[in-house]
């Protein structure tokens, strides 16, 4: 019977005294200083054997710096408050930053060779090769070794720095509501549970409490916002000469701007579909119009909570079922004490899953708090963790998935678990729960983080024109109720939401992946529904990919094109399918 535990790192570092991470450090040393011997090699004629001995050598090199870093950034997840998990992790992003100067010469050099040299370097590098080609996409972006190795100190004292700040500030949040008469002070993560309650007070209450805390901080977390920003913009735009601060996302995720354009365009478009839900549903819970305190009100009274080990075996069961395979890599994330499932004050909050090495099981954190949509978290993340052990047979530099495609098996899951608990529930008010809350996430997925994204290009431009908080909050307000339009009343309270997102900080531009993500997999689960067990071995042989190639060829394997709006407006079809069969349910 699985039971909500910590996770175990001894897969990572069996040992975690003080003197063991020492010894990582030092071996870690050792495999640098081993590939540093590389550099007066690097000659346009080296030989193929000798350019594959270089790649090894890398690769053991990378081995050790992501055991260590794996450890600490997990380490740090588990408990943000923990001084000696901040202090290593402090320590790690100085020794990272220290070793990609060590070892720059080799991109340097990489780049430099022309497209026939690298050509010929290439075969024979099997799954390596696709890394070998991204890091050539970056060649009219890349600097002097001097002015790289100042920007990778600067980024681990500046940027990296800040963001540790911000997580180390919000994690130590929290919340204020009142339930039944008790005040009581909730993490983030349990406070939202009561953003999906029955009561309409209690989903006031939470946001407000969520906000009011996030707002008497705003003009903090919009400071250390800005200066996010314009560091990614010195460098990127005006440095390094993208055309624009998210084509430097685009081109990491090797997508070009027009896919990216035209999925957003798609999106903004596209937005009187879920209006059109959100009308529909104040309806169905009898209110005139929705707050946007009720854009995730459940539609029944059912307030049905799960125990955590029945949602594991519903996960793990929706799994065998689609494919054995893929059962038996999600049971060994559990088997192996990879999952962290515990809240506690400190912790990190949300869910994510962390893949260090291929073929060892992924790390998941949870925040489970018995609620049927943490089962879908769970089947989410773990679609992510199986997605991430198809991919084990590739390089360690290429067995993680692209952002773009990220979300393919994490979102397919999620799908599986909800046709699942359709054919198992007789009760028609948790039955119609369970589709709208489908309809619910591909609002979340899809229409909140595309406009979250098109939020995000706005806001890189508002701190290059200097706007201050307040006007950055009031512009990011007019944005929330263009969205909604006539179908939600967005309160004054959400001006402030922009600087509770996390991704704003540590990865911009990264939520229009979940969008791409979903939309791609509404059209893999219509063609699961037509072509039957035929599917499955297209799936999972897109599965088997990792980041092994580029999202469109990957994307092609399965007769997707991403370059056409059709295919992209195809996914809000399905959409609005989910919403008449939702009316059909009454």
């Amino acid at each position: 019977m699985y039971t909500q535990t910590r996770w175990s790192l001894k897969d990572l570092l069996p040992d975690d005294s003080p003197e063991a991470i020492d010894a990582v450090f030092k071996a870690l040393e050792r495999r640098i200083k081993a590939f540093e011997r590389w550099r007066p090699q690097l000659k346009p004629g080296l030989s193929a054997k000798a350019f594959g001995e270089l790649l090894d050598a890398y690769e053991s090199m990378l081995r050790e710096a992501y055991r260590v870093s794996g450890f600490a950034s997990l380490r740090f997840a588990a408990d943000t408050q923990d001084q000696g998990a901040q202090a290593l992790r402090a320590r790690v992003n100085d020794v990272m930053a220290r070793a990609q100067n060590q070892t720059l010469f080799f991109s340097l050099w990489w780049k430099k060779l022309t497209d026939a040299q690298a050509a010929r370097l290439m075969k024979g590098t099997g799954s390596r090769r696709y890394f070998l080609e991204e890091m050539r996409h970056f060649r009219k972006h890349t600097l002097s070794e001097p002015e790289e190795k100042i920007l990778n100190l600067k980024n681990a004292n500046g940027p990296t720095a800040l963001e540790n700040i911000y997580e180390q500030i919000t994690n130590k949040y929290l919340f204020e509501i009142e339930v039944d008469g008790e005040v009581k002070k909730l993490t983030r993560d349990v406070l939202m549970m009561y953003a999906r309650h029955p009561d309409p007070a209690l989903r006031a209450a939470a946001y407000q409490a969520l906000y009011k805390t996030y707002g008497e901080d705003g003009p903090l977390l919009a400071s250390i916002y800005a200066a996010l920003v314009r560091d990614w913009r010195v460098e990127n735009v005006d440095l390094r000469k993208h055309k624009s601060p998210i084509g430097v996302r685009n081109l990491a995720n090797d997508l070009p701007d027009k896919v990216v354009d035209t999925l957003l365009r798609v999106i903004r478009k596209n937005r009187g579909v879920f209006q059109r839900y959100f009308k529909l549903k104040a309806g169905w819970l009898g209110l005139p119009k929705l707050r946007r305190y009720d854009l995730y009100a459940p539609l029944s009274k059912s307030d049905k909570e799960v125990p955590y080990y029945e949602a594991v075996e519903m996960v793990l069961a929706t799994f065998n079922e689609f494919s054995p395979k893929l059962g038996e890599l999600a049971r060994q994330v559990f088997d192996d004490g990879h999952v962290d499932a515990e809240i506690r004050p400190g912790k990190r909050g949300g869910a994510f899953c962390a893949s260090i090495f291929p073929a060892m099981p992924s790390f998941v954190l949870l925040n489970y708090s018995g609620r049927v949509r943490d089962v879908a978290t769970i089947a989410h993340e773990f679609g992510h963790a199986v997605h991430a052990t198809m991919a084990g047979h590739h390089s360690l530099m290429t067995f993680h998935s692209s952002l773009p495609m990220a979300e393919t098996a994490s979102v397919f899951s999620e799908m599986l678990l909800t046709e699942k608990l359709l054919a198992a529930e007789t009760d028609p008010d948790v039955r119609r729960d369970l589709l709208a809350a489908a309809i619910d996430d591909a609002y979340a997925t899809v229409g909140r983080q595309g406009y979250f994204s098109l939020w995000e290009q706005e806001a890189h431009e508002m701190v290059r024109q200097n706007k201050t908080p307040d006007e950055m909050a009031d512009r990011y307000l007019e944005t929330l109720r263009e969205q909604f339009d006539d179908a939600i009343d967005v309160s004054d309270d959400f001006k402030w939401e922009w600087v509770s997102i996390p991704h704003f900080y540590s990865t911009p531009f990264y939520v229009y992946a979940y969008a791409f993500g979903q939309l791609i997999t509404l059209g893999l689960y219509r063609m699961y529904k037509q072509e039957g067990e035929a599917f499955k071995p297209k799936f999972l042989k897109l599965l088997s990919y990792g980041g092994s190639e580029s999202p469109a060829k990957i994307c092609r394997s399965a007769g997707i094109d991403i370059t056409s709006e059709a295919f992209w407006q195809g996914g809000f079809d399905v959409i609005a399918d989910m919403i008449k069969q939702l009316e059909a349910l009454g």
